[in-house]
C-alpha cells in the first residue's frame, strides 16, 4: 500500500459540495484508552491523554501508530488549534466523517455535539464557542461497546478475526475537517436527474430565511454555461428549481459515457452579493422497472456487480490514500465487473465521487450486521430506532450521487416468519419506507438475501454459495415460472415473504475460495488461516471453470437482471477474492472478464 502523506488522506471529503474555504484537521492527536469507560470521571476531558495517534486512522490500524487490535470499550482524542483570522465574519462548523460508534464532541471545555453511528457524518456548530481567530481546544469521546444491538457491519464479536468477520474498528476513521459559513447558508442539496424531462430538479434546503435573499443554479459542461435558474429564498425553507438541458447540450451518465455536469449554488442577498457559494456536479441518468428487468436509462443493463467491503491491511475500514480508493474501482473494471454492492459498510464520500466519475454502479448499503441476540426461533433479530435515523442520514447524504442505482439497508437478517409482527418486521418495515419516502428515484430492497418482511419491496433477490455449477443451475432455475430461489431456513422453514413477479438476482454468490499459496494443500480444515466457500480449485483451470459455469448460469437466464460475485479481494482470511487483500493479482483476470462479457439475455430480449 501506497504511506500516507505529511496530512494524511489531505483532499477535500464532500466533493459534491465544495466551498472553496476549509481546513483539514487529519495528522497527529492526542489520544487514550479508556478500558473502564471510566474517562471523565477521571478527567480526561481536560487532563493530558498518554498516547498520540494518526487520524482519521483508527487505533486498530497500522497507519494509526497504535495497532491495538484488542475491544476498545472507549476512546479520547484531543487537538489544540487555531482558526484562520481570515474566516472572521463567519461561523464555524467542524465536521467528522464517520467515528465508531457513540461520539461526544467537546470545544474548549463545552460540548458541542453528541451523534450515535460508526458510518455517517455529523458537524458540531462552533458559534457562541469558539470563532475565528481563535485557539481551540477538540476533545472526542468515543463508546464503542461489544453487546447489544449495534451497527456494527463485518467487525468480529470474537477477539480475533474469523470466517467473514474482520478485525474491529473504534473511533474517528473518517476525515476531520473545518469550514467557515455565513450565518445563513446553503445545506446540502437534493440533486434529482429527471431524463424523461431532460433536466435537472434541484432542492436547496438553507439553514434559514432571510429577507430579500434569492438562490441561484447555474449548469455548465466543458463548453460553458447551459442553463441558469433563480428563486426566492425568503418564502420556503427548501427552494425548488429547475434547470433544463437542451438536446444539443444532452449528454446521458452511463457505464459507458459517466459524463457529469458542473454545478454552481449561490445564495444572494438584497443586493444581489454571493452570501454563499457551493460547487456542485450531477449526472442526468434514469433509472425504472419494468416486469422484472432493471433499466438504466430506458435499457436493461445487465448487472455485473462486485462484493466490495472496503477493508484494507494497513487502514482496515480507513483506504490509505485516495488513490486506492479509485484503484478498487479499477481492479473491478478490468476484471470485467460494472459496479458493486457496497457491502456491510457505508463508504467514504470520496468513493461515490469516482463511482460518479468512472461510470460504476454501485448500491448503497447499511452495516447492518449486529443486531443479532443469538438463536433463530424467536425474536433473535433486534435492530433498533438507531438503525433507521443512522440509514436516513446516510441515504441524506448520498442521494445526489448518480451512480448510486439502488437501496439496501438491510442484508441477511435472518429470522423465521411468525404469526405475529416481531421487532424485526417492524423495523424493515420503518426502514423501507422511509428510504422510499427520502427518495423515489431508485429501487428499495427492503433487506438482501434473507427475511424479505416487505411484500411490496422493489427488487427480490437471494444469496448462494452452492459451487458446482449444474447444481447452481437447476437451483436458480424456475425464475420463469415466478418460482425463483428463495432463501429459507436448515429445516425449511420460511424466512420471507412470497415472491411476488418482482425483478429478481442472485445478490451473492461463487465466493469461491481460491489461494494459490495453499491450493496444493490436502483437504484439511485449516479454515482459521484460510477461507471461503466450498471446496477448493484444486488448481486456477478448475477456479476459471467453475467461475465461468456459475456466472454463465445468471448471465443466460432471460428474466435475470444481474448479480453480485463475491467479491472483489481477499479479506484477512476470507479468501475468496478475485484479488489478493493487498490488491495484487492472483489469478488471470483476462478470463475472468472474458467469462462475463457477452451480452446477457435480458440485454438481448424485448422488454
Amino acid at each position: 500500500m501506497t504511506a500516507p502523506t505529511a496530512v494524511p488522506r489531505p483532499e477535500y471529503p464532500r466533493p459534491q459540495f465544495v466551498r472553496e474555504d476549509w481546513l483539514n484537521l487529519n495528522g497527529t492527536w492526542q489520544f487514550a484508552f479508556d478500558p473502564g469507560d471510566s474517562g471523565l470521571e477521571r478527567g480526561l476531558l481536560t487532563g493530558g491523554l498518554d498516547r498520540e495517534i494518526t487520524v482519521p486512522f483508527p487505533p486498530e490500524s497500522v497507519l494509526s501508530g497504535i495497532g491495538e487490535t484488542d475491544f476498545l470499550e472507549a476512546v479520547w482524542y484531543r487537538r489544540t488549534l487555531t482558526l484562520p483570522a481570515e474566516w472572521a465574519g463567519r461561523r464555524v462548523l467542524l465536521h467528522f466523517g464517520a467515528v465508531d460508534y457513540d461520539a461526544t464532541v467537546w470545544v474548549n471545555g463545552t460540548e458541542v455535539a453528541r451523534h450515535r453511528g460508526g458510518f455517517t457524518p455529523f458537524t458540531a456548530d462552533l458559534h457562541q464557542v469558539a470563532g475565528p481567530g481563535e485557539e481551540i481546544t477538540v476533545t472526542v469521546r468515543a463508546r464503542d461497546p461489544k453487546s447489544g444491538p449495534q451497527a456494527r457491519g463485518k467487525q468480529a464479536l470474537r477477539y480475533a478475526n474469523h470466517d467473514c468477520h474482520y478485525t474491529r474498528v473504534t473511533g474517528i476513521w473518517q476525515t476531520v475537517w473545518a469550514e467557515p459559513v455565513p450565518h445563513v447558508r446553503l445545506h446540502r442539496p437534493r440533486i434529482t436527474p429527471d431524463l424523461a424531462g431532460s433536466a435537472f430538479h434541484l432542492e436547496l434546503p438553507l439553514s434559514g430565511n432571510a429577507p430579500g435573499h434569492r438562490v441561484r443554479a447555474r449548469l455548465s459542461d466543458a463548453d460553458g454555461g447551459i442553463a441558469t435558474a433563480e428563486v426566492r429564498a425568503d418564502l420556503d425553507l427548501a427552494p425548488r428549481l429547475r434547470l433544463p438541458v437542451p438536446q444539443e447540450r444532452r449528454r446521458v451518465w452511463s457505464p459507458a459515457d459517466p459524463h457529469l455536469y458542473d454545478l454552481r449554488l449561490e445564495l444572494l442577498d438584497g443586493d444581489g452579493q454571493v452570501v454563499d457559494s457551493v460547487g456542485s456536479y450531477a449526472g442526468l441518468r434514469s433509472v425504472a422497472i419494468r416486469g422484472k428487468a432493471v433499466l438504466l436509462n430506458g435499457e436493461p443493463v445487465f448487472q455485473r456487480l462486485v462484493l466490495d467491503q472496503g477493508w484494507y491491511p494497513d487502514g482496515l475500514m480507513t483506504a490509505p490514500t485516495d488513490a486506492a480508493l479509485v484503484r478498487d474501482i479499477e481492479l473491478a473494471l478490468d476484471a470485467g465487473f460494472n459496479g458493486a454492492r457496497l457491502h456491510q459498510k457505508v463508504f467514504e464520500e470520496r468513493f461515490l465521487h469516482h463511482a460518479d466519475r468512472l461510470g460504476y454502479l454501485v448500491w448503497g448499503e447499511f452495516g447492518d450486521w449486529g443486531c443479532a441476540v443469538g438463536g433463530e426461533t424467536g425474536d433473535n433479530q433486534q435492530p433498533d430506532a438507531s438503525y433507521t435515523g443512522q440509514w436516513l442520514e446516510a441515504v441524506e447524504r448520498d442521494y445526489s450521487h448518480p451512480s448510486i442505482i439502488g437501496w439496501c439497508p438491510l442484508n441477511e437478517t435472518y429470522q423465521r416468519l411468525h404469526d405475529r409482527t416481531t421487532q424485526l418486521d417492524a423495523v424493515t418495515r420503518a426502514m423501507f419506507l422511509a428510504t422510499k419516502a427520502l427518495d423515489t428515484t431508485r429501487p428499495v430492497i427492503d433487506a438482501s438475501g434473507y427475511a424479505h418482511r416487505v411484500a411490496e419491496t422493489d427488487i427480490y433477490d437471494s444469496h448462494s454459495y452452492e459451487q458446482d455449477p449444474v447444481a447452481f443451475a437447476a437451483q436458480v432455475a424456475g425464475l420463469d415460472r415466478d418460482r425463483p430461489y428463495v432463501n429459507a431456513s436448515p429445516d425449511g422453514r420460511p424466512w420471507s415473504v412470497p415472491y411476488r413477479g418482482q425483478p429478481y438476482f442472485v445478490s451473492e454468490f461463487g465466493g469461491i475460495w481460491w489461494h494459490p499459496e495453499t491450493a496444493a494443500q490436502a483437504r484439511g480444515d485449516d479454515r482459521e488461516e484460510s477461507w471461503g466457500y466450498g471446496e477448493r480449485p484444486r488448481d486456477e483451470e478448475e477456479f476459471h471453470a467453475r467461475f465461468a459455469g456459475l456466472t454463465g448460469t445468471l448471465l443466460d437466464d432471460p428474466d435475470m437482471f444481474g448479480y453480485c460475485y463475491t467479491q472483489l479481494t481477499d479479506v484477512f482470511q476470507e479468501q475468496n477474492g478475485i484479488y489478493r487483500f493487498d490488491r495484487s493479482h492472483k489469478l488471470d483476470v483476462a478470463r475472468v472478464r472474458a467469462a462475463q462479457q457477452r451480452p446477457a439475455a435480458i440485454e438481448r430480449r424485448e422488454v
